[in-house]
């Protein structure tokens, strides 16, 4: 039996949202394995890319190793930090592989609207690509290890948008639905700007290691205030140095660091209570619970990350934790965003319609 033009478009469509769908699960996997890598000080687990010491893989051979530690005297094989940052490239590989293959699919019909959402997202993931060579090539320099975090943060929203776009976008859901939260709209993308910005001072605490310079909660050194360096610690100029592993600057440069992300954290958590309030006063109360919800996940593993001295599933689960409350609050912006620009179609088809009518009957 054969496809009509339409069913063949829906078939298409449907493997895009398929893989998609799919690609947006393997980002989350990519996301936990980089903070994985980089929590196990991994990072450099491997000194050349992208092959590992010259292997596909990874050199696990007691010959192999003996070459490779000739070949790198100045970085010998450690087994337990080479595998991570391999699994990590192999993942991020196979995710860029699907995205190439979402837009090879795209070009059966160029006139989709997720056409150029499409192809933006296979060169952010080249580029994320790039970062993570440079990650390697430069030894951890704190500028690129916070952009290639922040870079795999915009690869998951992407991918996840383009999955909102394929499910939703044009569906009359979200008009009842969303249009009550539609004064929302500028505390919601404020939020969300927030949440963005705490996300790049999460990426530069980490590449830092500046995570535990304050050891107690909720006082630093005992302290509100404690002594701290932010011109040091926010000197984003700062010369390539030679490595960058186990971080480069003093105690005080760190101390203001965690500091700052702190403060960011009482930030995000009054305008998402705000917000929060206001989502359930409109009615939303399942929005406003899964908000609630993934602020206090968030907020409970970054204190048990301080008083527990960094537990390794802890900090990983915190990383993860980012990705959702980004996820939760950008899908919450984007609805509200479709359900008013589609309301304003809607009127703006309906005075066209009424202007049109109006001609007729003057000429009759």
């Amino acid at each position: 039996m054969k496809m009509n033009s339409l069913q063949k478009i829906n078939f298409r469509y449907g493997w895009r949202y398929r893989l998609a769908l799919s690609g947006c699960a393997l980002a989350v996997v990519v996301v936990v394995l980089g903070a994985f890598t980089r929590l196990v000080d991994a990072g450099l687990g491997c000194p050349d890319w992208p092959g590992c010491y010259g292997h596909l893989t990874w050199p696990n051979e007691i010959h192999e190793i003996q070459t490779a530690n000739k070949a790198f005297p100045d970085a010998p094989v450690d087994a337990n930090k080479t595998w991570p940052e391999m699994v990590h490239r192999y993942f991020a590989g196979v995710l860029l592989l699907l995205v190439a293959a979402l837009a090879f699919l795209s070009w059966s019909w160029t006139k989709q609207p997720t056409f150029k959402h499409i192809h933006f997202l296979l060169a952010l993931i080249i580029l994320q690509a790039a970062f993570g060579m440079w990650t390697v090539t430069l030894k951890l320099w704190p500028q690129v290890v916070t952009a290639h975090l922040l870079g795999g943060m915009a690869t998951l929203s992407m991918l996840w948008l383009l999955v909102e776009r394929m499910r939703y976008e044009g569906s009359r859901r979200y008009l009842n639905k969303y249009l009550a939260l539609s004064n929302l709209r500028p505390l919601a993308f404020l939020t969300a700007l927030v949440i963005i910005v705490q996300i790049a001072l999460g990426g530069w605490t980490s590449s830092n290691y500046a995570a535990l310079a304050c050891p107690d909660f909720p006082t630093c050194h005992g302290q509100w205030f404690p002594q701290a360096n932010f011109d040091t610690g926010f000197n984003i100029s700062q010369q390539i140095g030679p490595n960058y592993l186990g971080g480069a600057l003093e105690n005080d440069a760190r101390t203001a660091i965690h500091l700052t992300h702190r403060f960011g954290a009482v930030l995000v958590t009054i305008l998402m209570l705000i917000l929060v309030f206001y989502t359930w006063r409109a009615g939303a109360r399942r929005w406003a619970l899964l908000l609630s919800s993934l602020l206090l996940l968030q907020v409970g593993l970054g204190i048990a990350n301080v008083v527990m001295f960094l537990p390794l599933p802890i900090a990983v689960a915190h990383n993860a934790g980012a990705a959702l409350l980004l996820l939760g609050i950008i899908t919450f912006c984007y609805r509200i965003h479709v359900a008013k620009k589609m309301k304003a179609r809607e009127r703006s088809l309906k005075n066209l319609t009424n202007s049109s009518e109006s001609v007729l009957v003057s000429n009759l």
